[in-house]
């Protein structure tokens, strides 16, 4: 049996230190957590960056970096940085040596960096070992080459490797969220569709139980099934949250596929083992015939500058949508006009804060709200540019009657000046797999006693 500790569906998302005390006093065989995701955007991929407060990042990983010298198993961090690229696993290396320092403490860190260079990925797809996932855009060289930051996602191959080093700390670039829970009870042969899918319930900590924000979870892995218990205090499992954490960030219910192979759990068993625990058995994990790794990538798509108008006159309100497209072709016009482009050297967005900004054309709710903001979000292929055709729809947004006759009306900027400098907006541009002949093929592994 094998028992993982999860602090947290996330680095920076915080965690209840009651809760991990708890866990730490059960005595785990590895403590794991995500580091970040894709899920706010290609910006932080693309610049190298973290998402989360270096402040937060180090006050939490400093609370778990004591967690591990008390329990003496191995601390295991995957996607370092949000992104998980190289950038970011170094920051997080020189966090994390900061903490030892300050806490008195040596560590053996294995350090996996899951970056790859144009060039590689180039020679993959030359030689045919770059596959499309289901709707991703057509690549070739230059759009490879635009990519500031790649990388591939890392699975349990990788991290076992950074656990056979010994190391009391693991910090990894990209991975699989599932992968730095698999790993170990896959290592010490616990059956190979538990260990998958109990990582896939635990990824996000305790956004399997009845407390989603709580935080705390343990999960045990053994030769028929897993077990899986939130720690704080009043958060239960139960068949329900369990089961449907497989419906999380997956489009299909039943399978998860992962570097190596797939997960099924068309005929997995959930039971209440108690209030708080629930047991799953009967997963299945199958191997595949190639061993791939998805690829992700980032590129700059423009520069952006946003202006943002407040519109609560009743009549305005009700018309908005007019007023907007009206607006849209004159400017539209106007930048043809006096700047001598096209449309496709620029777009301009309105989008509707208090109708549909979220969801567009699909949103099902029409009510008429008592005030509107209207962001304007201009792209264009330099910042110069982008700003400049932002101050020409300024005064439309500032001014623009519903007709030519009415008297002219002036609307709330609350900003001065309007135009506010985005910078760069990126976008991912790589929805592939590469096929490896070897896991550790596009990886890297450094170990350094502290």
């Amino acid at each position: 049996m094998t028992r993982v500790l999860i602090p947290a569906g996330a680095l920076g998302l915080g965690y209840d230190p009651d809760a991990l005390a708890r866990g730490i006093a059960a005595k785990p065989d590895l403590i794991a957590i995500d580091g970040g995701s894709t899920d706010s955007g290609p910006s932080y991929l693309g610049r190298g960056v973290s998402k989360y407060a270096r402040a937060s990042t180090k006050a939490e990983w400093a609370g778990l970096i004591a967690a591990r010298a008390k329990a003496g198993c191995p601390l295991v961090i995957g996607t370092a940085g949000t992104c998980g690229a190289d950038s970011t696993v170094d920051w997080l290396y020189d966090i994390t040596v900061e903490i030892l320092a300050e806490q008195g403490l040596h560590a053996k860190i294995a350090v996996l960096k899951s970056g790859q260079s144009a060039e590689r990925i180039k020679a993959a797809l030359a030689a045919g070992g770059v596959t499309p996932l289901p709707a991703a855009p057509p690549i070739d060289d230059a759009v490879i080459d635009s990519c500031t930051n790649i990388v591939a996602l890392a699975g349990a191959e990788q991290i076992a490797a950074c656990l056979n080093t010994g190391a009391d700390i693991v910090i990894a670039g990209r991975t699989t969220d599932t992968a730095i829970i698999a790993a170990l009870p896959l290592m010490r042969g616990d059956d190979a569709g538990a260990a998958w899918h109990s990582a896939k319930i635990g990824e996000c900590g305790s956004l399997c139980s009845t407390m989603p924000q709580s935080g705390v979870i343990q999960i045990d892995t053994d030769a028929t099934g897993f077990t899986v218990e939130p720690l704080a205090k009043g958060a239960r499992c139960t068949p329900h949250t369990v089961s449907a954490h497989m419906l999380y960030e997956n489009s299909d219910p039943f399978i998860l596929y992962e570097p190596g192979g797939h997960l099924d759990v068309t005929r997995t068993r959930y039971t209440a083992l108690d209030a708080t625990r629930v047991r799953g058995e009967g997963s299945v994990w199958h191997p595949s015939e190639r061993y791939t790794v998805k690829l992700e990538g980032a590129r700059i798509a423009g520069y952006q500058t946003i202006l943002l108008t407040l519109v609560r006159d009743r009549r305005y309100v009700e018309n908005i949508r007019a007023w907007c497209d009206d607006i849209q072709a004159r400017h539209a016009a106007r930048v043809r006009d006096r700047m001598g482009l096209t449309d496709a050297d620029f777009t301009v967005e309105l989008r509707l804060i208090g109708v549909d900004a979220t969801l567009g054309v699909v949103e099902a709710r029409h009510v008429t709200p008592t005030e509107v903001g209207v962001l304007a979000i201009v792209t264009a292929e330099s910042q110069a540019r982008a700003g400049e055709i932002a101050k020409m729809i300024n005064p439309l947004l500032l001014h623009h009657g519903l007709t030519d006759e009415e008297e002219m009306p002036t609307f709330a900027f609350p900003f001065s000046p309007a135009e506010i400098d985005r910078g760069a907006a990126w976008e991912f541009c790589l929805n592939h797999v590469m096929t490896l002949s070897d896991p550790m093929e596009a990886f890297t592994l450094e170990v350094s006693d502290v």
